[in-house]
């Protein structure tokens, strides 16, 4: 026995999947009425460009200067930061060794 909500859904899915399966058929029929273009063929050898117009051209000298500038830039602050940190760590270990004082060695002057 099924219940008015079984009723309901089991409806609903019936309509859903009729929906889809007439959507799918539509789209397929209208999908093969259009005519097929055959695609362009390439050219059969090497086709050298004469003139290309201006808003084609890309200045490559400025995009590859400013590319490496960039990199050096880069790479010149990365070892500039290094370098500081390190002074930074060999004053701290400079102080380190300056305060540095062995706990035995009041211990064996007393004897």
């Amino acid at each position: 026995m099924t219940t008015p909500i079984g009723r309901t859904l089991t409806g609903c899915l019936k309509a859903a999947s009729i929906a889809f399966v007439w959507v799918m058929l539509v789209a397929g029929v209208a999908g093969q009425q259009q005519p097929q273009s055959p695609p362009p063929q390439p050219p059969s050898g090497f086709v050298a460009v004469d003139e290309v117009p201006p808003g084609e051209q890309i200045p490559a000298i400025n995009l590859v200067a400013t590319a490496y500038g960039f990199v050096w830039i880069a790479l010149l602050a990365y070892v500039w930061s290094i370098a500081r940190r390190l002074r930074r760590v060999e004053s701290e270990l400079g102080e380190l060794e300056a305060r540095k004082r062995p706990p035995y060695a009041e211990a064996s002057r007393g004897k």
